[in-house]
């Protein structure tokens, strides 16, 4: 049995089976809805139930409050339609351009630029290569079929002349997969992908006014940032843009130098990194903090702002809540992907 959903206000409709999650049926058939983790941790994918009724499975409270779904509120990645369904959500504009696909990847290189963080190089079938926009992500399927979800750090069209990915992975003791990157994995070593999800990506100003740009990142949150910036400097972008990006200590700015090489070549952007935790052998004499009180010091009003912020679920948390309560943000001009791990998802 199959279920339709309707979508407003673009009026775009689309079959989801009966036990089948929403946002599942909708990144299959190419439906461009907002979403992150897809593990009902992030929060990313909510939106308003306007007619029908929808089952949920399980879920962060931080996600969707008791109070939140009593009031209409949904997570297309956790509920399943019972009826055909209307709801509410803003539509993503290239969220379903390029079909998700399995693909096998090979290990290039693996470096490691901070003593808990690896950047591992990964060939992509040549014949085939993989297409996605600058800011999505893939998923690793690993051997007993659990997986773990990496931004790709480099930008599409860097693809067309090397098929090769780039992700920017931190050790989290006693995780399945990045014990395995930080003792075994080696080069040559095959992974199983699949990809690409997200729709964490630049969007087009449909304002006219090409509004300046807020990159916030935190620790690895870099990644998919990165992956940003690349395509703005290839593509020759013109909007301002401003990177904030915060780490503990020097040493977790793990590509420092890359931020201020990008900075000094693309005239329209500005880095501005701030540590929360300077060590005294740092020698550090920039700005300390957090990161997202340094925006909000730097730009007490942010009406005519986009930002995209990337990285631990409290920074971005805080930074949605602050940018748009205390610094004028509209609540529609704040993307996010929020890097939760295993433990976030579960609630642990």
């Amino acid at each position: 049995m199959s279920f339709t959903v309707t979508v407003q206000p673009s009026g775009k409709t689309f079959t989801v089976s009966r036990d089948e999650p929403i946002l599942a049926a909708a990144i299959r058939q190419g439906v461009g809805l907002p979403y992150g983790c897809r593990d009902g941790a992030c929060g990313s994918c909510k939106c308003r139930l306007l007619e029908g009724r929808v089952i949920h499975g399980a879920h962060q409270v931080k996600a969707l409050s008791p109070a939140e779904e009593d009031a209409g509120l949904m997570l297309t990645c956790q509920a399943a339609p019972q009826t055909d369904i209307v709801l509410e959500a803003r539509m993503v504009p290239g969220a379903g351009e390029f079909p998700v696909r399995k693909l096998p990847c090979r290990v290039i290189s693996i470096d490691k630029p901070a003593p808990d963080v690896a950047i591992v190089q990964l060939q992509l079938p040549a014949n085939d290569p993989l297409q996605y926009r600058a800011g999505q992500y893939i998923e690793f399927i690993l051997r007993d079929g659990s997986r773990r979800s990496y931004s790709m750090a480099n930008s599409p069209l860097t693809i067309r002349e090397k098929p090769a990915v780039e992700l920017h992975i931190r050790h989290l003791p006693g995780g399945k997969f990045t014990d395995q990157v930080f003792s075994t994995l080696k080069e040559k070593d095959i992974l199983r992908a699949e990809g690409p999800f997200g729709s964490f990506f630049l969007r087009d100003d449909t304002s006219g006014e090409d509004k300046p740009i807020i990159l916030l990142a935190s620790g690895t949150g870099f990644a998919p940032i990165k992956a940003i910036i690349e395509d703005m400097d290839i593509n020759g972008s013109t909007r301002r843009a401003t990177l904030y990006w915060g780490a503990r200590s020097r040493a977790d700015l793990y590509m420092h130098e890359w931020a201020e090489a990008a900075a000094a070549r693309m005239p329209n952007l500005r880095y501005i990194p701030v540590l929360s935790e300077p060590k005294s052998e740092d020698g550090w004499t920039g700005r300390t903090g957090f990161v997202h009180h340094a925006v909000m010091h730097d730009h007490p009003n942010l009406m005519q702002h986009q930002v995209y912020a990337c990285g631990a679920p409290i920074m971005v948390e805080s930074a949605e809540r602050d940018f748009v309560a205390r610094c004028g943000l509209p609540d529609d001009e704040f993307y996010a992907d929020s890097f939760t791990s295993e433990a976030d998802k579960h609630g642990a």
